[in-house]
């Protein structure tokens, strides 16, 4: 008991440290013997495919800074300090779409993006600058604050006069932190299923073997009798029929040799459908419709639209919301979030073709509760003039309250 009242005692009273987990060792061999890393991960086909359209589908979004209403509405600000930064360059060496693109591939491969915020002597923010994930830790000081460790021996960033461990304030870091256990630090998504990676590594790597050997299986020369010296047999048999150059040449066998398969063919090892079930592998990991990144296997002209919505509200909205989210907490100053508020605009991609378009944009039309200016600019077009009617809602004439229908044929 008295070891059990000593682990209570010690859990009664928090204490103000904290040490991001290493992860590093998550990575490195998997069950299928290869080796995964962030750089191995990403020459996979589907990692990368993967990769990029999150990336670029974050990176494309509209990307704006807008202000409560006192009537409840929200309205569009463009003389924000932080609306150039957000929505055209965030530091003079990167454009928006970049820096975006740039930090969402940073959290698919490690969980984390981090980026250093440049601010003025008021608080204000001049630029952001991305950090390398596998360089930062996170970690609380003597008072019990979150910092950031960042590890500099290069010039990647120019920002940073000193070289070794840099301590960062919060205030200064904007963290856009994946899916974790403690709330503070992503977990990546490759070293969580490096066994899943590492057996598509695998597979690519006994495709490319199987290729360099005339797309042979491999095997053993039998002789009958005993060779003074097999080396130079198996040397001579490799540069004579080994090699993708040297396929389809006929094979000539003296004194009674003879070649007999050992390994097994890929087709009995059923490499194409094990190729096929590991992309799916990969779309899974990262909730990416197959037919997004090739596979059209379960794709039709009837389900591919609706995959494609899916794909906005199951995979592509809950990365909005993190971005939004984590945005507002770094980068508005605390007597901003009352006021302001920044959003991702995915209503471009959830729009459907030409005449679905005009056909919904008829019906709000006539039920009142879209103008024309309205449709006009979901249509990036010029807005009608106020005086011409650009800004009336209309309603159909017939529309009635219930209470007064037949009060014109009342008869007094």
């Amino acid at each position: 008991m008295g070891i059990l009242n000593r682990l209570f005692r010690s859990r009664d009273k928090p204490k103000d440290y904290y040490s991001s987990p290493s992860l590093r060792y998550l990575f490195g061999k998997s069950t299928s013997g290869t080796n995964v890393t962030e750089e191995s991960a990403m020459q996979v086909t589907a990692v990368y495919a993967c990769v990029r359209i999150l990336s670029e589908a974050i990176a494309q979004l509209p990307l704006h800074i807008y202000e409560y209403q006192s009537d409840g509405g929200k309205k569009r600000v463009f003389d924000h300090p932080l609306y150039k930064i957000l929505h055209d360059e965030p530091n003079p060496e990167m454009t928006s779409f970049v820096f975006r693109e740039t930090l969402m591939s940073h959290l698919l491969i490690y969980g984390n993006a981090y980026a250093q915020i440049i601010r003025d002597g008021g608080g204000r923010i001049l630029g952001l600058y991305p950090l390398l994930p596998d360089k930062m830790e996170v970690d609380r000081n003597e008072k019990g604050e979150i910092v950031y460790k960042y590890s500099r021996y290069d010039d990647s960033n120019p920002n940073f006069k000193e070289y070794g461990a840099i301590v960062l304030n919060s205030e200064d870091v904007l963290h856009i932190p994946g899916l974790g256990f403690d709330g503070l630090v992503g977990y990546s998504p490759i070293a969580m299923a490096k066994n899943a990676v590492g057996m598509t590594l695998a597979c690519d790597e006994y495709g490319s073997a199987f290729f360099a050997n005339s797309a042979r299986p491999s095997g053993v020369l039998e002789y009958p009798g005993a060779l003074k010296d097999p080396a130079v047999v198996r040397e001579s048999w490799n540069a004579v029929y080994g090699g993708s150059k040297n396929a389809n040449k006929v094979a000539v066998l003296e004194e009674g040799m003879t070649f007999k398969q050992i390994s097994i063919s890929p087709d009995e090892a059923q490499f194409l459908e094990t190729r096929k079930f590991q992309i799916d592998e990969i779309a899974r990991l990262y909730r990416i419709p197959p037919h997004m990144i090739g596979d059209l296997d379960k794709s039709s002209f009837s389900n591919i639209e609706q995959q494609s919505l899916e794909f906005v509200k199951y995979t592509l909205d809950p990365w909005v919301v993190r971005w939004e989210q984590s945005l507002k907490k770094s980068l508005l100053l605390p007597q901003e979030k009352d006021k302001y508020f920044i959003k991702m605009n995915v209503d471009s991609l959830l729009r459907g073709d030409y005449e679905s378009r005009m056909e919904g944009y008829a019906k709000a039309r006539q039920n009142g509760w879209m103008s024309a200016n309205d449709i006009r600019e979901l249509e990036d077009l010029n807005p009608i003039p106020d005086e011409e009617g650009g800004n009336l809602y209309l309603v159909n004439g017939s529309y009635t309250k219930l209470s007064d229908a037949g009060v014109a044929y009342n008869v007094n």
